[in-house]
């Protein structure tokens, strides 16, 4: 009788802790689907953003915009280089560094 007391312990406890594992393994699986939704957001959001400064340096970069800059006097110092004052670097040697 002692013997079989034993066993039906060792049984409920083993019981206890595979039950306590799945309820544990489930509320972990609980928490990520109630994170899912705001990383989901968090990402539409930084997308957005990174559309819309893509956009303003695209509007930047856009020439008419850059030829309205070289007007003003603040830029007025700059110029286009002369072709001696070009220097190019051959494909092969810019490739090995």
């Amino acid at each position: 009788m002692r013997d079989f007391i034993i066993r039906a312990s060792v049984c409920t406890a083993v019981l206890g802790w595979c039950v306590f594992s799945y309820l544990e393994t489930q509320n972990s699986l609980t928490d990520a689907k109630i994170q899912l939704p705001k990383l989901e957001k968090e990402i539409a959001s930084i997308r957005e953003e990174a559309q819309r400064i893509q956009y303003e340096i695209d509007q930047f970069q856009a020439p008419n915009h850059l030829i309205e800059m070289a007007h003003r006097p603040e830029y007025s110092h700059l110029k286009h280089p002369l072709l001696k004052e070009i220097l190019t670097v051959p494909e092969a040697i810019a490739s090995n560094e």
